[in-house]
């Protein structure tokens, strides 16, 4: 099992109205628990960079969420349980299964009168 704990994410924005817009937008997430909006220079200008951090959960949060009966869909789990096959161990070691399945029908294969077709010659093949 994945799952996403946390996340941070850094945005750029030309004027401090858009990153406070783009903290704005952040904060109709619930996950939201820090955003920061720094003031940045380089040689073309000034920039606004956005810090957002995102907390999904913690690991002990998605441990006490986890069901207890965790076995993947068609696999049985430790507390199910099985019959088994009835079967019968003989005196020389051999094991006999009794057959359940008797009540099914025989088998009918659908190719069974279907003739074969004759393979193409190889001689036009070019490789």
């Amino acid at each position: 099992m994945k799952k996403l704990l946390n996340q941070k994410e850094q945005h750029y924005a030309d004027t401090r109205e858009e990153a406070e817009e783009i903290v704005v937008t952040a904060k109709e997430n619930e996950a939201l628990i820090m955003n920061k909006i720094s003031e940045k220079y380089n040689k073309y200008g000034q920039y606004f960079l956005v810090d957002l951090t995102y907390q999904y959960g913690t690991p002990k949060e998605v441990m006490e969420g986890k069901p207890k009966d965790d076995a993947p869909d068609g696999q049985m789990s430790i507390e199910e349980v099985h019959e088994g096959v009835p079967y019968t161990v003989n005196h020389d070691g051999s094991v006999t299964v009794e057959n359940t399945d008797e009540e099914l029908p025989e088998f009918e294969d659908p190719f069974a009168n279907v003739e074969a077709k004759q393979d193409a010659p190889t001689e036009d093949v070019p490789f």
